[in-house]
């Protein structure tokens, strides 16, 4: 096997390969075994502000449910099991004490208050970083985008300065100028960025005419976005740059660290193949090493990004022109087939 060490956040992998957070990455089992099978670490399942804030609501429901029983009944209490906070924050800890990867935490909040009181507390269980997810969906027709950015680039440069771990931001597609924010949050002082999030979006059963929960799995090619933004962001913005969305063999990780990624994040694999994925990704990013003739991720990291392409003077392969250029030679890329 080459070697696959690379570097994000300031942390030193020992493969490009991290699991992502989702429902698999809460179960100590399966990320002992994500860790057997090469993943060089991984990211905790996200905490939401609003799972706390429900069960806020129903630790209130409890501790008011016997307001009227008289006093002498003192020895009455709600039932209270455990607080869901507290119970994640030792979840995290132990998983953090059970590997010996690095262990990222993630979180989605939403008020300032909250982002803060819940990045000291992840500090405190002794994880390697933390991954902020700063989505909301638009609510408010008054609100614009400058605003809205700028306050998420506040909320980020204050836990950065309130954290001595570090930090990376999860993005999404969904900004005018993904590559002036991106800018902005590196201004920052973030050490990581991972592109993109990949976002629950809702759907309609019109048998039923109801609401209905849809678990949208990532599907093959749908890095490429991925791939033209770390060949964009790479050698422009300080933070590294780990790719996501639908990563799913070692063709797809050499593409993205070939444009500029330092590593990759992988969720719907895993969910459609198993954790062996993982492995099968690192022995084949090795052999195609081997073929290539690289020592290291990092003979070939950022080969094929815009700043490199730049140089040579092949700056418009991630811009308009290529899209101009595929239409105008689309005869001959589909050929018989028109």
């Amino acid at each position: 096997m080459k070697n696959l060490e690379t570097s994000y956040m300031g942390l030193r992998l020992k493969s490009p390969v991290i699991l992502g957070a989702c429902e698999l990455s809460s179960q100590l089992d399966t990320l002992k075994k994500a860790e057997q099978q090469g993943a060089a670490a991984v990211v905790y399942k996200t905490i939401f502000e609003e799972q706390i804030q429900i069960e806020n609501l129903q630790h209130d429901e409890l501790v008011t449910e016997y307001d009227d029983i008289h006093a002498e009944m003192t020895t009455l209490h709600p039932n209270i099991e455990r607080s869901d906070v507290e119970y994640y924050m030792v979840k995290l800890r132990q998983v953090k004490e059970s590997l010996a990867v690095p262990v990222i935490a993630s979180l989605n909040a939403v008020n300032e208050s909250s982002w803060f009181r819940y990045a000291k507390l992840i500090e405190e269980t002794g994880v390697d970083g933390i991954e902020l997810n700063l989505y909301q969906t638009p609510t408010r027709f008054d609100l614009d985008a400058a605003a809205i950015e700028k306050r998420q680039i506040d909320i980020v440069s204050t836990i950065k300065e309130q954290l001595s771990i570090p930090v990376s931001v999860k993005l999404s597609t969904d900004y005018t100028n993904l590559l002036h924010f991106a800018h902005a949050i590196d201004e920052a002082g973030v050490d990581g960025m991972v592109i993109f999030n990949a976002f629950f979006q809702p759907d309609i059963d019109i048998e039923t005419e109801k609401h209905r929960r849809a678990f949208n799995l990532s599907r093959k090619g749908d890095y490429k976005q991925s791939l033209r933004y770390a060949g964009m962001l790479y050698d422009r913005v300080k933070a590294d740059v780990c790719s996501s969305r639908g990563v799913f063999d070692s063709e797809d990780v050499i593409k993205l660290i070939l444009s500029g990624a330092s590593c990759v994040q992988v969720v719907s694999a895993v969910y459609r193949h198993g954790i062996g994925i993982i492995s099968e990704i690192n022995q084949g990013i090795s052999d195609w090493m081997s073929r290539k003739g690289y020592e290291s991720i990092d003979q070939f990291k950022g080969k094929l990004s815009n700043s490199v392409l730049n140089k040579n003077d092949n700056l418009l392969v991630y811009k308009r022109a290529q899209y101009i250029d595929l239409l105008l030679h689309s005869d001959s890329i589909f050929g018989d087939r028109l």
